[in-house]
């Protein structure tokens, strides 16, 4: 990032943050959050390249306080209402990696933790975590510009990370391996940062990823090369915790050795019957979520097919007392996930459909309807369009699954 030292030069760059770039924005955003934390200070060396010369002067201690005055004097801070801000008086740090929409920090903020550091690639995902927590989100994990701005010090380290083999044939299935696969990125800032914790979570499907070879060497990272304590990972099902989504995901969950931790129990589940009715819209959905007759049926004659060939693909309908398919981005994953809604009164197409909206009340779950599936609040913010607002939340984690589990997790190393 160019270094800026002119007044009006400065006045230009913090007028306004649509008008910034993409690491500027994180920078700037990252600052405005955790200037006053000591651990930040690769974000406070970053940000006086966008102030005038005499700041130099000042001790970094200084520095931070100064800069949010100017800030506040260029109306910046103003531009940044987050829907989820930062706790007041937070009682632990974490780091929020490969953090899509936020499910995370929706989590952990909500336990009274502060997020000091994001990282997402995707910028339509980096769109709707800036609209909900006043913070742009740093981009590629794997690149040296990013990797400079995360703290050296923080309690957690959170993530999702996505799943890749390994090349281990004839290896230990270490570290080493790991190269080139975004575990290594993982792996390599507990090396460098050593949280106290870990929390991770992954498909259901890593347990037998490459026949198990993947998360056998995952384990190995963590508890031989790392010295973490690795409790065997569990699947978490989100039905079990308040909402109706049959979703399982795999946990892993890890304690930094010298906490000395020899048990790890995952939450029990809920018990609490919840089905689709409890989250669906209250009111009529637009028409355009609802099936044209020719779509419905393609979807049935595929389905159809499927069913000859002895197989159970297709098309599914969620009734109101039942709980919903796995929300997945692609594939049926809203087809597998549709509803009757025979609330509809005006059949008029608001979109350009082949033949004409079908009578049945069949329709796709709304954006919304998949955020309250994965627990998010009616106030979190879905800034994008319909095709993006799918996949992120198809993509994100269900935050009241995590919640339970990073309850476990805090309160175990005496954070809560």
């Amino acid at each position: 990032m160019q270094k800026k030292k002119s007044k009006a030069t400065t006045d230009s760059i913090f007028s306004n943050i649509d008008s910034m770039d993409l690491l500027q924005r994180a920078v700037l955003t990252h600052f405005i959050h955790g200037f006053n934390d000591p651990n930040l200070l690769e974000l406070k060396k970053e940000m006086l390249g966008y102030t005038t010369e005499y700041l130099s002067k000042e001790s970094l201690e200084k520095i931070g306080s100064i800069i949010i005055n100017d800030l506040k004097k260029h109306d910046v801070v103003n531009q940044i209402k987050p829907s989820f801000p930062i706790p007041q008086s937070p009682k632990f740090t974490f780091i929020d990696l490969f953090a899509g929409i936020g499910g995370f920090r929706l989590a952990m903020q909500s336990l009274g933790g502060k997020c000091l550091f994001s990282s997402e690639w995707d910028t339509e995902a980096q769109k709707t975590y800036f609209a909900n927590f006043g913070e742009w989100p740093f981009g590629d994990i794997t690149s040296k510009i990013t990797k400079k701005f995360i703290p050296e010090t923080f309690d957690v380290l959170c993530g999702g990370f996505p799943c890749q083999a390994f090349s281990i044939a004839g290896k230990r299935g270490g570290f080493e391996d790991t190269r080139g696969t975004l575990f290594f990125e993982v792996a390599e800032i507990i090396e460098r940062c050593k949280p106290k914790a870990i929390f991770l979570e992954n498909v259901k499907g890593l347990r037998s990823h490459d026949k198990g070879k993947t998360l056998t060497t995952i384990l190995n990272v963590l508890r031989n090369d790392l010295n973490y304590f690795i409790p065997d990972p569990q699947i978490i099902n989100a039905k079990d915790f308040g909402v109706p989504q049959n979703r399982e995901r795999i946990f892993i969950v890890g304690f930094r050795e010298d906490y000395k931790i020899e048990d790890f129990s995952y939450p029990k589940p809920l018990n609490k019957s919840v089905c689709f009715g409890d989250i669906k819209e209250k009111k009529v959905p637009s028409t355009k979520y609802y099936l044209s007759t020719q779509y419905l049926t393609t979807l049935e004659n595929h389905k159809a097919r499927h069913a000859s060939k002895g197989n159970g693909f297709g098309f599914e309908i969620i009734p109101d007392n039942g709980i919903s398919n796995a929300v997945v981005c692609g594939g049926m994953g809203r087809e597998r996930n549709l509803v009757i809604d025979d609330r509809i009164s005006d059949y008029t197409p608001q979109t350009n459909i082949k033949g004409t909206v079908n009578r049945y009340g069949i329709r796709k779950m709304t954006p919304r309807e998949w955020a309250r599936l994965q627990g998010f609040p009616d106030k979190f913010v879905i800034p994008v369009a319909d095709a993006s607002a799918y996949k992120q939340f198809g993509n994100s984690v269900a935050v009241p699954a995590i919640k339970a589990t990073a309850k476990k997790v805090i309160e175990k190393i005496n954070l809560i």
